[in-house]
């Protein structure tokens, strides 16, 4: 039997993204295609999601009031996948980024946008829309929280009773409010509650998706694990532990059409891991790219936000012994201000050894991962990560934090791993820059050892981070849901 599954989303690729959630939420449909899941992504109306929709797009359901605004159903297509989306302009259709203006501040009227888009998933899922029927509903992040929420505790009148999956991709986002915005939710107020979507004297968006959920899932087994402690649960680790054994991981994929050293188009040279030399002519353009002189030592790279969470003020810390053991770094990413300065100013000290630029560029990260030799990922804690299943693929090595999905995804070059020849990076043991320092220092030993650096390379090129193994856990979560739900 084929199941229909509704994905909720607030950004996936190639239409809409800011981080890691864009591209999962883009990936799981072609994923779940051969395990007999049908899967319909629906967005909320971006201008940029607008503008991809273009004028064929049919509208087959209309809102008069949904949480007070005018809205309606747009059906398309996301690639060969269904696509709905929400078009409710007073709600979305402004410039920015989905979560905020261009100065960076969060819309005031965030709570407004996503509980009209959660109560609007709500009721697609439930069969308010007569020609879609669907078997469950599965949510991502804070921002379609809602949804699961108001399935349970205000579901569509005269609707279907349909099972809900939570995926938390960072639980450091919660999407938390004042209690003044209850009343107008459209919740009765049974569900003001501990159970329901009371956190903390307020409301907590993603606490109500948790609460509701029949299952909750994170991006990879060790954050599942993680979250279940004060230092990872973020306040939630109550919720997760009551949940028991509903909280399970699974670990992203990537996209290896996408992602694929020997048919991508943004790299100079094109290579495998049987062509190992060819990637000195992507090293050298990422050099004259970024302005860097040529060295002995490795070509380190970043590409990341730069935050906290990110450990990037830890690698602040380590900038300058990193160039004084000969290494060199090329870093792509944006984020707190504080942090950009910081960058913006090493690569001023180190002329020619720090290369930065701000902000995103998806081809350069392309090229990035094709040139450098080691990618630097320090993070205080990570669900899963992309970029060092981007690195594996590409020969660029990972040097992660132990934590997460980092944890899960790379193996450390420590001396049984070389000897068994399962090495595929280096991690780092506390979330400090002395334990970054070490991390950089082993690195650039490994590096000075050809032989075994193209080993620890060919062996991440060799592993298998595609979508096809988590495609499978999620039908399977599925499939068990909605015969639980009978």
């Amino acid at each position: 039997m084929t199941l229909s599954v509704l994905s909720v989303a607030s950004e996936a690729v190639p239409l809409v993204k800011t981080g890691g959630l864009a591209d999962v939420a883009g990936a799981l449909p072609a994923a779940l295609a051969p395990h007999d899941v049908r899967m319909t992504t629906l967005l909320p109306g971006y201008p940029a999601v607008m503008k991809a929709l273009g004028r064929k797009a049919k509208t087959v359901h209309q809102w008069e009031s949904l949480l007070g605004e005018k809205a309606r159903l747009l059906a398309g297509r996301l690639g060969d996948h269904a696509l709905l989306v929400l078009d409710a302009p007073a709600l979305f259709d402004r410039e920015g980024s989905p979560y905020g203006a261009a100065s960076g501040r969060d819309w005031d009227d965030n709570w407004r946008r996503f509980a009209a888009f959660g109560r609007a998933a709500a009721d697609i899922a439930g069969g308010t829309v007569s020609k879609l029927r669907f078997d469950l509903l599965h949510a991502h992040d804070w921002q379609a929280a809602m949804a699961p929420a108001y399935l349970r505790f205000a579901p569509p009148a005269g609707g279907r009773s349909v099972p809900s999956v939570m995926t938390i991709h960072n639980m450091a986002f919660q999407g938390h409010y004042d209690a003044g915005i209850f009343p107008l939710l459209g919740l009765p107020a049974h569900a003001w509650s501990i159970d329901g979507v009371e956190a903390y004297g307020g409301v907590g968006y993603l606490k109500a998706g948790m609460e509701a959920a029949q299952a909750i899932t994170t991006v990879s087994p060790t954050y599942a694990e993680e979250i279940r402690s004060p230092d990872f649960g973020m306040g939630l680790q109550g919720v997760v532990a009551a949940k028991g054994d509903r909280v399970s991981g699974i670990l992203n994929g990537i996209d290896i059409a996408e992602w694929n050293p020997e048919t991508d188009l943004h790299l100079a040279s094109s290579y495998s891991a049987r062509t190992l030399p060819r990637r000195t002519a992507n090293r050298r353009a990422l050099e004259g790219e970024f302005g860097l002189e040529p060295g002995e030592g490795p070509l380190f790279i970043v590409i990341s936000r730069l935050t906290w969470q990110k450990g990037m003020d830890l690698l602040l810390d380590a900038i300058d012994p990193l160039v004084a053991a000969g290494g060199r770094l090329a870093l792509l990413g944006s984020g707190d201000a504080t942090l950009q300065q910081g960058f913006v100013a090493a690569a001023t000290r180190h002329p020619g050894r720090i290369g930065v630029r701000i902000g995103y560029d998806e081809a350069l990260s392309h090229r990035m991962q094709g040139g450098g030799d080691a990618i630097l990922i320090p993070s205080r804690f990570e669900p899963c990560g992309l970029t060092q299943l981007y690195g594996l693929a590409y020969g660029c090595v990972p040097v992660v934090a132990r934590t997460g999905g980092l944890a899960d995804t790379v193996i450390d070059a420590n001396a049984a791993a070389i000897g068994l020849g399962t090495a595929t990076g280096v991690q780092m043991h506390g979330g400090d820059a002395d334990a970054l320092r070490s991390a950089i220092n082993r690195t650039i030993a490994l590096y000075r050892q050809p032989d075994l650096w193209r080993q620890i390379q060919r062996t991440g090129m060799k592993c298998d981070f595609s979508w096809a193994r988590s495609g499978k856990a999620y039908a399977d979560l599925y499939t068990r849901l909605v015969a639980e739900a009978g």
